[in-house]
C-alpha cells in the first residue's frame, strides 16, 4: 500500500508530484497567454513588467491551491466528474487570489504625466484588466481539464483504435443495458484491449435512449421486439447483460433468443456481488446462472439494520460448515458480534469455513470459536453451551437428502428431530435469548422421512417455548435453496456434465426456489421479528390490537415463511439449465421422466391446513400462526419416538411418525378469525392427497 507523504490534511501522493508540476506550469502559461491575447499587437511595457513580476506568484500560489482542492485524488487517466469539479473550484480560487494579491500588494506602478503639474508624473498602481482576468480563468480551466481528458483518452487508446488492425481472436460484444452498468462495461472493454472484446452497440428498453450514441456506441433497440432482428444484423460473438437489477423474465428472454442462435451470454454481477468482489469490472462478468432466469425477484434486506441485534452478542451456529450454516456465519460476521461459535461434526467443513472467515473475510480469530461436536449428544452440547454461553442460537444442522433419509429413517429422526430437541433444551437451560430453527416446506403435510423429521423439530420448539419462556423460540420455513447440498440443481448440473440424461420424476412437479443469501437473510430477520412480537404481546393487554375474537393461552414457538412467489416447474428448470449450458434439450441432452419416488409430492406447500397466514412487519415474510401443542403432548410424542430410535425399529418408527403427522394434520380447524387458511393458496382447496409415508424397504 502506498503511503502519503503527509497526512490527510495534505492529500498528495508521490505519483502526483509530476502532475502537480505540469498543472502549475499550465496555469503559468495560461496567465502568460492571457496578456498576449489581450494585447494582440503590442504589449505595453508596464503590463509586461506586471506580468513578469506576478507570474511567479501565480506559479507558486497555484500549487497549494490545487493540492488543497483535492485535485490529485486519482491519476489523470481515471479522471471523472468529481475531479473536474475540483479543477473548476481550484481555478476559481487561483484567479481570485491572483486578483486580490495584485490589488493589495500593488507590485507595479504606471507613471502618468498630469496636466496640472507639468514635468512631474503621478504613480498609478497597475491592476489586472478585466479581459485578462477572464481569459486567465478560461485558459486555466481549458488547460487543466484538457490535459486530464487527453490522458484518459490516450490511456483508453481510442484515437488509435480506428487505425489498429483487428486481432484475429477479437470477439464482438453486444451489451444489454445502456445505463450506468452498461457504460462501465463499455468503457472497461475499450480501455482494456487485452480482453480481446469489441463492443458493437447497446440494447435498452428505454424509448428515450433509442438511436442515441453512448460512449460512442449506438443504442440499436430494445430487448423485446427488436432483439431477434438486432442479433441477426449484428451477429455478435457474445452478449453481456449489464443490468444488475434486470428481472428474471428479461434475462430469460435474452438467453432464449441467444441460445437459438448459438450466442453465449454472460451477465454483470449483482450489486451485492460487486460489493464482495474486487478487480476490473469486465473481468467480473460471469456466466448466466439458473437463479438469474427463475423469473422471481430476489428479496434483499439491509443486513446492518435487520441484523443489528446480533452486534456484540455471542452467536452459536450449528451445522456451520453446511451450505446454509456457512452463509449464516459469513453474514453474521458482517455485523460484528462479540463471538461466533462455529459448531459442526464434519471436520473438513468446519475447517473450511473457519479458514475462509479468517483468511478471506478478515474476521479476527478472537471473534471465532470452532467446535467439533454432534448435536445429538446432550452432554457434549451442554459442555459447549456452558463454555461459550451463547445468547443467540441458529440451529442449521440437519440431514437434507430425501432419498438417503428414506433409506435411513432412524438416523434421520435422531438427527433432525431429537437433535433439535436436545439443542433447544440446552439453549433454554443456559438462558439463551433467542433460538432459531432452520426448517423446510417439506415439514408441511409431511410425506417423507425428511419432512416428518423437520415437522417434529418444529413441534419440539413448541414444548421448549413453554418450559423456558425466557428464550424466544422460532422456526424459519422456506423452499428449495439453489446450490445447497439437498437441492436438485447440483444433480441436474452433474447429469448435464456427463452428457445426460437429466432425470425428472414427474413433468407436473413444481417446487419453490430461493437463493442461499435470501434464505440466510430470512433466518436473520426472523430472529428479530420473533423477539419484537414477543415484546409487543407482553406490553399489550390481552386481546388488544388483535383481530382474532379470542386470545390464545400461549403464543408458542412461531414459524416464519418467506413469500416465495410462484412455484417453478421442475421440467422447465431442467430445460433452462440445459440451455444455459449451451445445449439444446431437444437434440443434445435427453430429459427422462423416471416417476415419483415413495412419498414425493407433486407440489410442496408453505402452510398447513391448520395454520393461518399472517402478515408481519417485514415485507415478504409471513407468519404461520397455529395453536401450539401442549408440552405434555410433545414430551409424550418424543418419549415414544426416542424409544423406537434406541431400539432401531425402522418400521415402528415409520408408523409412529406417520400417525403423529396425520393426527396433527387432521386436527379440527379453529374457529374463523384472523386470516383464512393458506392465504388463498391456489392448491389449498382440493389439493391432491400426499402419497403414503414410506420410509424404507422394510417399512
Amino acid at each position: 500500500m502506498r503511503r502519503r507523504i503527509r497526512s490527510a490534511a495534505l492529500p498528495l501522493r508521490r505519483h502526483s508530484l509530476p502532475q502537480l508540476a505540469v498543472d502549475g506550469a499550465l496555469v503559468a502559461i495560461a496567465y502568460y497567454l492571457a496578456f498576449q491575447l489581450r494585447f494582440t499587437t503590442n504589449l505595453p511595457a508596464h503590463y509586461s513588467d506586471l506580468r513578469a513580476d506576478t507570474i511567479w506568484w501565480v506559479l507558486g500560489g497555484s500549487l497549494p491551491v490545487l493540492v488543497l482542492a483535492r485535485v490529485y485524488q486519482r491519476n489523470w487517466r481515471y479522471a471523472g466528474q468529481r475531479d473536474y469539479e475540483a479543477v473548476v473550484l481550484a481555478v476559481l480560487l487561483i484567479v481570485l487570489l491572483t486578483v486580490a494579491a495584485v490589488e493589495i500588494l500593488r507590485p507595479v506602478y504606471h507613471y502618468i504625466e498630469t496636466r496640472h503639474r507639468p514635468g512631474r508624473d503621478t504613480a498609478v498602481p497597475l491592476v489586472l484588466p478585466n479581459t485578462v482576468i477572464v481569459q486567465f480563468g478560461l485558459l486555466s480551466l481549458v488547460f487543466l481539464v484538457g490535459v486530464r481528458a487527453l490522458a484518459r483518452t490516450l490511456y483508453e487508446r481510442r484515437p488509435l483504435a480506428a487505425f489498429r488492425s483487428p486481432r484475429r481472436d477479437q470477439r464482438t460484444v453486444l451489451i444489454a443495458g445502456a445505463g450506468d452498468g452498461g457504460r462501465m462495461v463499455a468503457r472497461e472493454i475499450m480501455r482494456n484491449r487485452d480482453l480481446g472484446l469489441v463492443p458493437v452497440g447497446f440494447l435498452d428498453d428505454d424509448p428515450a435512449k433509442r438511436r442515441l450514441r453512448i460512449e460512442g456506441l449506438r443504442v440499436r433497440g430494445n430487448t423485446e421486439g427488436d432483439l431477434p432482428r438486432i442479433l441477426d444484423d449484428a451477429e455478435p460473438d457474445e452478449v453481456i447483460i449489464a443490468i444488475p437489477s434486470a428481472p428474471g423474465s428479461t434475462r430469460a428472454r435474452i438467453v432464449r433468443e441467444c441460445r437459438t442462435r448459438g450466442i453465449p451470454v454472460r451477465t454483470l454481477p449483482t450489486v451485492f456481488e460487486l460489493l464482495q468482489t474486487r478487480g476490473a469490472l469486465a473481468r467480473q462478468v460471469r456466466e448466466v446462472r439458473v437463479e438469474d432466469v427463475l423469473g422471481r425477484e430476489p428479496v434483499h434486506m439491509e443486513l446492518e439494520r435487520v441484523g443489528a441485534y446480533l452486534a456484540g452478542e455471542t452467536v452459536l451456529v450449528t451445522g456451520a460448515g453446511g451450505s446454509i450454516g456457512s452463509e449464516l456465519c459469513r453474514q453474521i460476521a458482517r455485523v460484528e458480534p462479540h463471538r461466533i461459535v462455529l459448531l459442526d461434526h464434519a471436520e473438513d467443513n468446519l475447517f473450511s469455513i473457519q479458514r475462509e472467515l479468517e483468511d478471506e473475510r478478515h474476521v479476527p480469530p478472537s471473534m471465532l470459536a470452532a467446535v467439533l461436536a454432534d448435536c445429538k449428544e446432550e452432554e457434549r452440547m451442554r459442555e459447549v453451551l456452558d463454555a461459550h454461553r451463547p445468547t443467540i442460537v441458529f440451529h442449521a444442522a440437519a440431514y437434507k437428502h430425501v432419498g438417503l433419509m428414506e433409506a435411513n429413517p432412524v438416523e434421520a429422526v435422531r438427527n433432525n428431530a431429537i437433535g433439535t430437541r436436545v439443542v433447544a433444551h440446552v439453549a433454554g437451560e443456559m438462558q439463551a435469548k433467542r433460538f432459531v430453527l432452520v426448517s423446510t416446506d417439506k415439514a408441511v403435510a409431511p410425506a417423507t422421512v425428511m419432512g416428518a423429521s423437520k415437522a417434529l423439530a418444529e413441534f419440539a420448539l413448541e414444548a421448549a417455548s413453554v418450559r423456558w419462556p425466557g428464550t424466544c423460540y422460532n422456526a424459519v420455513r422456506f423452499g428449495n435453496v439453489l446450490g445447497s447440498s439437498g437441492s436438485v440443481v447440483p444433480i441436474f448440473r452433474r447429469q448435464i456434465e456427463r452428457g445426460g440424461p437429466v432425470t425428472v420424476t414427474d413433468e407436473r412437479m413444481t417446487r419453490y426456489f430461493m437463493t442461499i443469501p435470501e434464505a440466510v437473510q430470512l433466518i436473520i430477520r426472523s430472529g428479530s421479528l420473533a423477539a419484537a412480537r414477543a415484546q409487543d404481546e407482553r406490553e399489550l393487554p390481552r386481546g388488544a390490537g388483535r383481530i382474532a375474537p379470542r386470545a390464545r393461552p400461549s403464543r408458542g414457538a412461531e414459524v416464519f415463511v418467506l413469500d416465495m412467489g410462484e412455484p417453478v416447474c421442475i421440467i422447465d428448470l431442467a430445460r433452462a439449465m440445459i440451455e444455459l449450458s449451451g445445449l439444446d434439450p431437444a437434440r443434445d441432452i435427453d430429459i427422462e421422466i423416471v416417476g415419483r419416488r415413495p412419498g414425493e409430492k407433486l407440489h410442496e406447500e408453505l402452510f398447513n391446513t391448520y395454520e393461518r397466514r399472517c402478515a408481519t412487519a417485514a415485507e415478504k415474510i409471513l407468519l404461520a400462526e397455529r395453536e401450539p401443542l401442549g408440552m405434555d403432548e410433545v414430551e409424550s410424542m418424543f418419549a415414544e419416538i426416542g424409544l423406537l430410535v434406541l431400539e432401531g425399529d425402522a418400521a415402528g418408527l415409520a408408523a409412529k411418525v406417520s400417525e403423529l403427522a396425520a393426527a396433527r394434520r387432521e386436527a379440527p380447524p379453529e374457529e374463523p378469525g384472523e386470516i383464512e387458511s393458506n392465504g388463498g393458496d391456489p392448491r389449498a382447496n382440493g389439493r391432491e392427497s400426499p402419497a403414503p409415508l414410506v420410509h424404507s424397504p422394510h417399512s
